[in-house]
Order: structure tokens, then sequence, then C-alpha cells
């Protein structure tokens, strides 16, 4: 191993190219931390430093042969690694923008079949409601949809305090009756 640290970084690279994993290896121990300290200033994040120089060296080794460097090695790998870095960057914030866009995208849908299904729900109800008799749906809108007392309701209708409240009480045993007990409960959150 000793010929190896002894050569310079271009007969490192001739011999790189001729497949010597040795050079290869050496490559490795003279750059890696240099490379690592390098992108893990810029990433922030140790993982993604390592990956990123790991990177490095995988097309180092595997693209030998069509190496062509106009400078020194060291400027050559820290350019890439750069480069790498950029990529990631602007890959994570192309997936971040794409996750915030998807939560949008999730909670409009979320809030649109809420909406949705309040709407049908609404509808079943006016329309259990219509088939109440009259005087008893008058009394029941006058409570739930003016939001009008039970003395306000009987000076209205001229009638007693006792029978707006059996009237009212009539309509929601018809109207748990038919829509069940789930449409019951969601009737009055849902005001």
């Amino acid at each position: 191993m000793t010929k190896y640290n002894a050569a310079t970084d271009n007969q490192l690279l001739d011999l790189l190219k001729s497949g010597d994993r040795c050079a290869y290896a050496e490559f490795y121990q003279r750059y890696f931390d240099m490379l690592y300290v390098h992108a893990r200033k810029r990433l922030k994040n140790t993982q993604e430093a390592e990956d990123v120089v790991q990177e490095i060296f995988v097309e180092l080794w595997s693209g030998a042969q069509s190496i062509n460097i106009h400078t020194s090695l060291s400027n050559y790998l820290i350019t890439c690694t750069r480069n790498k870095i950029l990529n990631l960057i602007s890959r994570n914030g192309f997936q971040e923008k794409y996750k915030i866009s998807l939560a949008v995208t999730e909670k409009f849908e979320s809030q649109t079949d809420h909406l949705v299904r309040a709407r049908q729900l609404s509808a079943l109800i006016a329309k259990e409601i219509e088939c109440l008799p009259p005087k008893m749906k008058r009394v029941f809108l006058m409570s739930r949809s003016e939001h009008l007392t039970y003395i306000e309701i009987a000076k209205d209708l001229n009638i007693t305090e006792q029978s707006v409240r059996s009237h009212v009480k009539n309509a929601l045993k018809v109207l748990r009756f038919r829509l069940g007990l789930f449409f019951y409960i969601v009737l009055f959150f849902i005001k």
C-alpha cells in the first residue's frame, strides 16, 4: 500500500482507470473525510452527507474509464459533491412542495366530502321536517330555525307554553324515529 500512499492523484487516476481497486481505496482514504465535511456543512444532516459522498465514490469507480479531469482531482470531487448537494436540495424542495400540495388537496377533499355529507343530511332532515303535521312543523321551525323561546312562540301562535313544549317534544320523537339516533345527534351539532 505504500506505493499508493506516495502516488500522485494523476498516477492513482491512471491506475483507477485500469480497474485497480487499491487505487480506488487510496482515493477513498484521501478524500472521504474532506468531502464528508463539505457535504455536512451544506446539508446539516450527517446521513444525507454520507449518502452524497458515497454516491460520489460509487460514480468514481463505475465511471473511472470515462473520467477526464482538467483540474485537480480534489477540485473535481468538490464540484461533484456540490452538484450532488444542489440536486438533493432541489429534489427535497420539490418533495416538500409536493407534500404541502398533497396535504392541501387532502384537506380540501376532506372538507368537500364533509360539506357534501352535511348537505345531504340537511336535505334529509328538511324532508322529514316537511312531513310533520303543519302546527307541529311550524312550532318546531320557530324553535330551531328562528331560535325563538317557547314563550315567544306561544305568544306568536296564541297557544300555551306547554303546547309549544309538547309540539317540539313530539317533533323530536318523530324525527328521532325516522332519522335514527345518529341523525338525531348530528341534528343538534350541525346547526
